[in-house]
C-alpha cells in the first residue's frame, strides 16, 4: 500500500506508542508485508526465524520485537507486538468504508461498460471501457479493472486475504489494504474468487482467461494470456508468468513461481517453483515421467504374481 503522502518514521512510531531505532526523520512512503516490499516501505517481523529476511529485505523500515542495530540505510520501530502495531497502522491509513448503494458514488465506470442487475461495486473502484459485468458480481473497494473485461455471474473480486496470526486463544486477522488489479481483455468465469493483496496488489495480466470456480489468493501476480480451467486454486504470493496453462483442479502452494509457457495437467498439486515444461501428479513431476511411473504401478499386481 502506497501512502497518500510521506511520513517521518517517528510519526508512525508515535501513533503506536513505540520507539524508533535509527533515524526517525526518514520518510515512509508505503506499508507492505514482507513478500512484496519495496524501498520506502514499512514492514514487520515478530519471529526470530524471519529476522534476517526482514532486515535484509528491500523494505527501508521494519517493526521488530528485538532490539538490534538498524542496518545501513534503514530504520526500525521497536515494538512488543509488531503484528498488532502493523495491523493498527494499516487500518489507520486504509479504513473500511461502508457502501450505502449498490454502486458507490466514488466508483468510476468507463464508456460502453454494461453493468447487469444486482452487481455491487465498492468505493473508489475503477472499471474501464466496454466491459461486461454480469449479475451478482461483487467488486470491492479500490479494485481496478481494465478495458474489454468480462466478469461472469457471482464472481467476487477483492475479498480479504486469508491471512491470520495464531494467538494462544484465537486467530487474529491481518487487515487487508491491497487491491485487485485486472488488466485489459481478461475474462473471469462464474463464481470465481480473487482476493485482494494484503498490502500490495493481486494482479491478473492482459488477455488471461479464468474458467468458473477459480480461486486466486492474495498478492498473487498472474501474467499475460494465461488459461486456468475450473476449480484451480492458487495460494497467496504466487508468481505465474505469461502463457501458463493450469487445467482443472490444479492446486498451487504459496510463495512460488511458475515459469512462462508451463502446462500443469488436471488434478495436480504444485508444491514448489516450476521451470518451463509440462507437469502432472501430486506432487507434480514432469508429465511423461509421471505417466511412466503410473504405468509401472499398474503392473505391480502382475509383477507380484510372478514373484510368488
Amino acid at each position: 500500500m502506497k501512502l497518500q503522502k510521506s511520513y517521518p518514521l517517528s510519526e508512525l512510531a508515535a501513533l503506536v506508542d513505540a520507539r524508533v531505532i535509527g533515524d526517525g526523520s526518514m520518510l515512509v512512503t508505503g506499508i507492505n508485508e514482507i513478500h512484496r516490499v519495496e524501498a520506502g516501505d514499512l514492514t514487520f517481523v515478530d519471529h526470530p526465524k524471519y529476522y534476517d529476511k526482514a532486515l535484509n529485505s528491500a523494505a527501508t523500515f521494519v517493526i521488530i520485537n528485538k532490539e538490534v542495530e538498524a542496518p545501513a540505510g534503514k530504520a526500525l520501530i521497536f515494538s512488543d507486538d509488531p503484528f498488532r502495531d502493523y495491523v493498527w497502522l494499516c487500518k489507520n491509513f486504509m479504513p473500511f468504508v461502508p457502501s450505502t448503494s449498490a454502486i458507490h458514488p466514488t466508483a468510476k465506470i468507463g464508456e460502453g461498460t454494461v453493468i447487469q442487475p444486482n452487481v455491487s461495486i465498492g468505493p473508489n473502484a475503477v472499471i474501464g471501457k466496454n466491459c461486461l459485468i454480469h449479475s451478482g458480481v461483487v467488486i470491492y473497494d479500490h479494485s481496478v479493472i481494465g478495458d474489454n473485461v468480462v466478469i461472469h455471474a457471482n464472481a467476487v473480486l477483492g475479498a480479504d486475504a486469508f491471512y491470520f496470526k495464531r494467538r494462544p486463544s484465537h486467530y487474529e486477522k491481518m487487515h487487508s489494504c491491497g487491491r485487485v488489479v485486472i488488466h485489459d481483455d481478461v475474462e473471469i468465469g462464474a463464481m470465481c474468487t480473487i482476493d485482494r493483496g494484503v498490502s500490495a496488489d493481486t494482479i491478473i495480466g492482459q488477455g488471461s482467461k479464468l474458467d468458473d470456480h477459480v480461486h486466486v489468493g492474495h498478492d498473487t501476480v498472474i501474467g499475460k494470456n494465461c488459461l486456468f480451467a475450473a476449480q484451480v486454486g492458487i495460494a497467496g504470493c504466487v508468481n505465474i508468468e505469461d502463457e501458463v496453462i493450469l487445467w482443472g483442479q490444479v492446486g498451487v502452494q504459496k510463495d512460488l513461481t511458475i515459469s512462462k509457457g508451463t502446462v500443469v495437467l488436471g488434478q495436480s498439486g504444485v508444491p514448489k517453483s516450476l521451470k518451463t515444461g509440462t507437469y502432472f501428479g501430486s506432487p507434480v513431476k514432469e508429465a511423461r515421467e509421471k505417466m511412466k511411473e503410473l504405468a509401472l504401478m499398474n503392473r505391480l499386481p502382475e509383477l507380484v504374481e510372478k514373484l510368488k
